[in-house]
Parts: C-alpha cells; sequence; structure tokens
C-alpha cells in the first residue's frame, strides 16, 4: 500500500468577501516550494469558502439564520435557556444548527452560513487549480465538522467535492481471506477530510491540507459528497428518539407547539417535568377526553365521556410516556368519575 502525506497550507491570510481562493492556494503552496501534482486532493476548510462568498449573518439573529439554512428539524434539545436543534441543512448534510457557526470567523462579529452548493464550490477550486497547474487530475474536498450518533466528540467530513470518488465501493469483491465483500463501501472522501484534519486544525488557523498518494482523483467532475449523505428511506435515523414518538402523536420537531408544549433537555429532569410534559402533549392533541390529573406523584389518571375515548387517551399517554424514558401500567380497570365520565389510573415509574 502506498504511503500517504498530508502537507497543511500555511500562511494563507483572512479571507475576506470576494477574495479568489484559488489564487490564495496557490500562493500558500509556492511559499511552501510546494508543487501540486497529478492525484493531489485538496481539502479545505468551507468556512474560507463561506467567507470568500461573503454568507454572514447577524450573531444577534443566530436562531433565524439557522431557521433560514433547515429543510427539516431531526431532533431538537435544550441546554439550559437554549435550544438546539439538529437538522437537515439546505447544504445537504444533517447538522447542528444547519452549520451555522460562529468560531474562527475573524475579526468579523458574526456567523458563518454554509455554501447552497458545495459540490459546486468545489468543482469551481478544481477548475481553477486545473487551470494554473496544467494537471489533468486534482481532486479537492471542502471539509466541515459534525458529531456524530454514537460517538463523542467531532470529526471532519466531505461537505462538498470534486474530482474524486468520494466512495470506494468495494461489494463485489473479496477480502484479505477470499470472503465475499457485501456491504462494504468506504466513505473516501470523509476519510480524506478527517486525516487533513489532523494537520489543518481549529486552533491553529490553516484551512487547507494537500494529501498525496491517493489513488481517488479523477479527471472529470464525479459524484460530488452528495453521494455520501443517506435520505429517503435509505435514511433510518430520519428523526431523533424522542422526536419519533412525538411526531407520531403529532407534535413535528421545530414546529411552535413543540417549543410551546415543552421540549426535552439534554441535562437529566426529574421524573415530575418528564411526565407533566409527556401527559401535556398527549392530552392538549387529542380532541376527546375532559383531560388529566398528575397531582398525585407517580399517577397519571385519565378522564373522558366514554370507555372508548379513556382507551384512546391511555394509550397516547403510555406512549407520550415511554418517549420521555418513563414505563406505565393500567392500574386496574376504568372506573365512573365524580362527574359520571370514565377514568383510568396509570402508575409511572422511571426506565
Amino acid at each position: 500500500m502506498p504511503a500517504l502525506s498530508v502537507t497543511p497550507l500555511t500562511g494563507m491570510p483572512e479571507v475576506r468577501p470576494g477574495d479568489d481562493l484559488g489564487t490564495l492556494l496557490l500562493d500558500a503552496a509556492a511559499a511552501l516550494d510546494l508543487t501540486f501534482e497529478d492525484g493531489d486532493v485538496v481539502v479545505v476548510s468551507s468556512k474560507i469558502v463561506s467567507k470568500s462568498l461573503g454568507l454572514w449573518a447577524d450573531s444577534a439573529i443566530k436562531s433565524a439564520a439557522v431557521a433560514s439554512q433547515t429543510v427539516r428539524v431531526v431532533a431538537e434539545r435544550m441546554a439550559g435557556d437554549r435550544l438546539t436543534r439538529i437538522v437537515q441543512s439546505t447544504a445537504g448534510p444533517i447538522m447542528a444548527a444547519a452549520g451555522v457557526d460562529a468560531s474562527n470567523t475573524g475579526d468579523h462579529d458574526g456567523v458563518l452560513l454554509l455554501p447552497a452548493d458545495p459540490d459546486a464550490e468545489a468543482e469551481r477550486l478544481r477548475v481553477t487549480l486545473l487551470a494554473a497547474t496544467g494537471l489533468s487530475r486534482i481532486g479537492v474536498v471542502l471539509s466541515d465538522t459534525a458529531g456524530r450518533p454514537w460517538r463523542f466528540g467531532q470529526t471532519d467530513f466531505a461537505l462538498g467535492a470534486a474530482g474524486l470518488d468520494v466512495v470506494d465501493d468495494l461489494r463485489g469483491g473479496v477480502d484479505a481471506d477470499g470472503r465475499a465483500l457485501s456491504v462494504t463501501a468506504r466513505a473516501v472522501g470523509d476519510e480524506l477530510a478527517a486525516a487533513a484534519d489532523l494537520v489543518k486544525g481549529k486552533a491553529e488557523a490553516i484551512p487547507a491540507a494537500v494529501v498525496r498518494g491517493t489513488a481517488w482523483a479523477r479527471t472529470d467532475r464525479g459524484p460530488g459528497a452528495r453521494a455520501l449523505i443517506r435520505s429517503g428511506r435509505e435514511d433510518w435515523f430520519d428523526y431523533g428518539r424522542a422526536e419519533a414518538v412525538r411526531a407520531a402523536l403529532g407534535l413535528e420537531p421545530g414546529s411552535s407547539g413543540a417549543e410551546q408544549l415543552g421540549i426535552p433537555s439534554v441535562a437529566p429532569e426529574p421524573v415530575g417535568v418528564r411526565v407533566e410534559r409527556a401527559v401535556t402533549i398527549a392530552v392538549s392533541l387529542n380532541p376527546f377526553g375532559c383531560g388529566a390529573d398528575t397531582s398525585t406523584e407517580g399517577v397519571v389518571e385519565v378522564c373522558a365521556d366514554t370507555a372508548f375515548q379513556v382507551g384512546q387517551l391511555v394509550s397516547r399517554v403510555r406512549v407520550a410516556l415511554w418517549g420521555e424514558g418513563l414505563d406505565s401500567t393500567l392500574d386496574g380497570a376504568e372506573f365512573t368519575g365524580p362527574d359520571g365520565d370514565v377514568r383510568a389510573r396509570l402508575t409511572v415509574t422511571d426506565r
């Protein structure tokens, strides 16, 4: 297997709106006596692309900026009095706050938005580099940073790409033992972005790096980083856990109703708070029933005009409680309330 080298392009100036990024990258390489070669992959922080395009928004209205860059909300949590949303961004990937970011923004007091079409911006850079160098095969990756389900911390990934096989599809081949490979498809675009981040760094103000020694650069534009996005039926995680339950009860994440009826916190919450939120959602979005009583700790009592309606409300409450990480059991059969209504009692425990 050939060795890879990753070289940071140091010495690049602060990028301003209208700057020619291709020229800045070429100048930085020349200052390091680095000559581009066929097969090189240039990994560039999407942040400097956004800066060159002037994609600034007022930090005082960051929530409006996030909303403008959101296709749909996947998950949402409160952190103190601050609401954070994981969303499908207009740029393509699912990210916290649609990728709207205030870090490494230089002397500008604002937040940066992601490019609307990262693959197109990568292609523009690739065309500039090819024209300036006379080469035929240079890959470009626009990198950004995101967290990952099930894993702590953040890593860089390919937000945009051009001139690159972003996937090394090994399906149909065999492994080192001769066994058939039926699933493995390496996310090369993301791996290159992460490798470059090891020398770029968030705190060192090094926004670009050259990866040399790979076999994945190509002479044409290629599929772009959008080929790495799972969507539609391929997306197994189109809602967060709590959001899937709330949406099934009629409360879509990102809606005004979601905020009004309460959004779970990132921090642990008392059982009583979670019970109250679950019951509020189940009852307020139900056309039947006279309500629910949560005044007794660990007990929810629901009421409706008929046994059928109380059964429907019990089902909604139990689903909502489950979404809050709570178990519930029906405490006996329905009974008649003091006003002649039908009632049922649930015992609630933490799961």
